[in-house]
């Protein structure tokens, strides 16, 4: 037992740093819009990953956002807003959604703003009629309902999705060798005890380091905060990679656990005329406040607080 509650950082230190590099500049993929910094594909496994993002590809039901009167043009570099989820999802569960992000990306103004927006968040489930935590949307209808019921909170048209399995993001850490990140909160969880500081951490240890909440001061937004953690530690080493001899298990992993509206033909035009978007970053907070209904706990959203982050989105967005 020991050794299960041993640091991650410190077990870290005791292994060799594999030999090999990890392959091509991933999350072209997964989350190249999570990223937007993936540059360059190697010709050699043109085949391989085009056929990733097809098994990935799942439209969503509608074809454009009622919010918008045409849909956007990748190739002109209009502005675009994606939706980012992570699922809680197991063996015959459809689950929940972990964690919900949108993010707008203006390649004209070179930004991008980031809102995650607290998973017990009271809002209206579009296609429900009912009041009720929005992280349900995805658990009473999908990803189409998940979409339409962000959308509505937030007044804003989204164009594309990306819904990563938080269960088995395990293996996509795995496949990138693992991540660095920096804990500003010791704490024990599922078996592990996380310090202050750098700590590098495989995938088994990340999915628990994001899922501590309750021991957090901070709540929901501290678990936010080492979601976002995660995701830029995966960007980072699949960003960083210098050869391609481990693009297949890096492949697997995203086919297995990624699914988007998002065609391989988007994600090329993303890279091309969208990357520089992600240096200029903004992280968005949706403030409120707990309080009870009927015994169930809601994070309590003010219109003005909400209005004023559409304003901000849609600015972000060029819409009026």
């Amino acid at each position: 037992m020991e050794e299960q509650v041993q640091s991650p950082g410190a077990r870290r230190r005791k292994r060799k740093k594999p030999k090999k590099k990890r392959a091509f500049k991933i999350i072209l993929g997964i989350i190249l819009v999570l990223i937007l910094g993936v540059a360059g594909y190697a010709y050699s496994i043109w085949h391989s990953v085009e056929k990733t993002f097809t098994q990935t590809h799942e439209p969503l039901k509608r074809d454009v956002s009622e919010k918008r009167s045409n849909k956007v043009s990748l190739a002109n570099g209009d502005p675009i807003s994606i939706l980012l989820l992570g699922v809680d999802q197991r063996a015959g569960d459809r689950g929940r959604s972990d964690s919900t992000i949108l993010m707008t990306v203006n390649p004209k103004t070179q930004s991008m703003k980031m809102v995650s927006i607290p998973r017990d968040t009271r809002t209206e489930i579009v296609g429900k009629g009912t009041q009720d935590k929005i992280n349900h949307a995805y658990a009473f209808g999908g990803v189409d309902m998940a979409v339409n019921t962000v959308e509505k909170f937030l007044d804003v048209p989204l164009d594309y999705y990306v819904q990563v399995n938080m269960e088995s993001f395990k293996d996509i850490v795995d496949a990138v060798g693992g991540v660095t990140v920096n804990n500003t909160l010791a704490f024990d969880y599922d078996g592990y005890s996380f310090q202050k500081g750098p700590l590098t951490l495989d995938g088994k240890e990340a999915l628990a380091y994001t899922r501590m909440r309750k021991q957090d001061p901070r709540g929901d937004f501290g678990r936010q905060q080492r979601q976002r953690q995660v995701i830029e530690g995966v960007i980072e080493e699949g960003a960083s990679v210098q050869s391609l001899t481990n693009y297949g298990t890096i492949l697997d992993a995203i086919g297995q656990n990624v699914k988007t509206n998002l065609t391989f033909d988007d994600m090329k035009q993303i890279q091309s005329n969208y990357k520089d978007a992600r240096k200029n970053s903004e992280q968005l907070q949706i403030d409120g406040k707990g309080e009870k209904i009927n015994g169930i706990y809601y994070y309590a959203v003010s219109d003005d607080t909400r209005n004023q982050l559409s304003a901000e989105l849609k600015e972000s967005l060029n819409l009026k």
